[in-house]
């Protein structure tokens, strides 16, 4: 997705950006060093990169307080954090607080490193896209990103159209519906910042990998920010997770404390994931898809939105050729 781009690497150890200067010669990536996180700021301000990867442990300014500062100077560029081990609460924390894209932890496996900055580089090229995108830009986009989970092939497309006949139904106005297509499209974009041997893995997730993918609405509903898309497309990214019980992620918001687009994707969202094949599992009918959903009224799903979509169609999966797709 990425074209030639410029990345900057801060570590106080010369031996240490040697060798990751050396680790992306042969790509298209123009690497750029410092060995402080001052010689980088300097660097920030008088030129521009897409991707910023920093050591923590530095004298002088650690990375978590470097990567705060960068952000205040190049907010579009996508930051990461190169810790230690013993390191990882930070880096946790500095995730959680939206300092940090992801983080790499020493010593690094090379290819991973190259996903993680491949995957960084990706992001931004999303976030610059949507901010000139016209339609065809937005779904070419999504699709992209469906193309890292090969089990989520016309997903977007399937949710958008699902809950478009819902928000037709009720009949919420033109603009409204057309924020709820394009975030119905983008409603997965976060997937993006997760690693793909978590999206592709065959089986239930571990506490940690789950973790991760948990983060996916946050990642998402950043880039929609950066790129200054309406805040009904940041809700659906954001809260598409979240149940009418209280019971999801990643806010535990319930009711209509949900906003009322992200509830209406996530009974499409819900409906396509049923009805198309999984790994572990063959998309169920029509017929049993609305047996589950009514089951999820008042839990999963907001059941005034469940009532409405079963009596819009008698199946309209049949619409559009089945493929796979499953709602991580």
């Amino acid at each position: 997705m990425h074209n030639t781009a410029a990345i900057l690497f801060v570590d106080d150890e010369i031996s240490i950006l040697n060798s990751l200067r050396r680790l992306f010669i042969d790509t298209d990536v123009a690497v750029t060093t410092a060995s402080s996180a001052l010689e980088a700021l300097d660097l920030l301000r008088g030129g521009h990169f897409a991707v910023i990867v920093s050591d923590n442990l530095m004298p002088g300014m650690n990375g978590i307080d470097f990567l705060q500062k960068a952000k205040e100077i190049a907010p579009d560029s996508v930051r990461i954090l190169l810790t230690a081990h013993a390191d990882m609460k930070s880096a946790i924390d500095a995730i959680n607080k939206g300092e940090v894209f992801r983080f790499i932890t020493k010593p690094w496996d090379d290819a991973e490193i190259k996903e993680i900055v491949s995957d960084a580089l990706n992001k931004y090229s999303v976030v610059k896209a949507l901010k000139r995108a016209d339609e065809a830009t937005l779904l070419s986009l999504a699709q992209t990103i469906e193309l890292k989970d090969p089990y989520t092939r016309g997903h977007c497309d399937r949710v958008a159209r699902y809950a478009m006949m819902v928000a037709g139904a009720l009949n919420l106005g033109e603009e409204i519906i057309k924020d709820i297509k394009h975030g119905s499209w983008l409603h997965d974009c976060g997937k993006i910042g997760v690693p793909e041997n978590i999206l592709n893995y065959n089986g239930p997730l571990s506490d940690d990998a789950f973790a991760v993918v948990k983060h996916h609405p946050q990642w998402g509903a950043d880039v929609a920010r950066q790129a200054q898309l309406s805040q009904r497309i940041v809700n659906v990214i954001l809260y598409h997770h979240e149940r009418y019980d209280g019971k999801g992620y990643l806010s535990g918001i319930s009711g209509d404390s949900v906003p009322l687009e992200a509830r209406i994707v996530s009974v499409a969202d819900v409906y396509d994931a049923l009805t198309t094949d999984r790994p572990y599992r063959k998309g169920y009918s029509h017929e049993k898809a609305m047996s589950v959903m009514e089951s999820a009224k008042g839990k999963e799903l907001d059941p005034a939105l469940v009532d409405l979509f079963c009596n819009l169609s008698a199946d309209p999966s049949t619409e559009t050729v089945q493929s796979e797709g499953h709602g991580r």
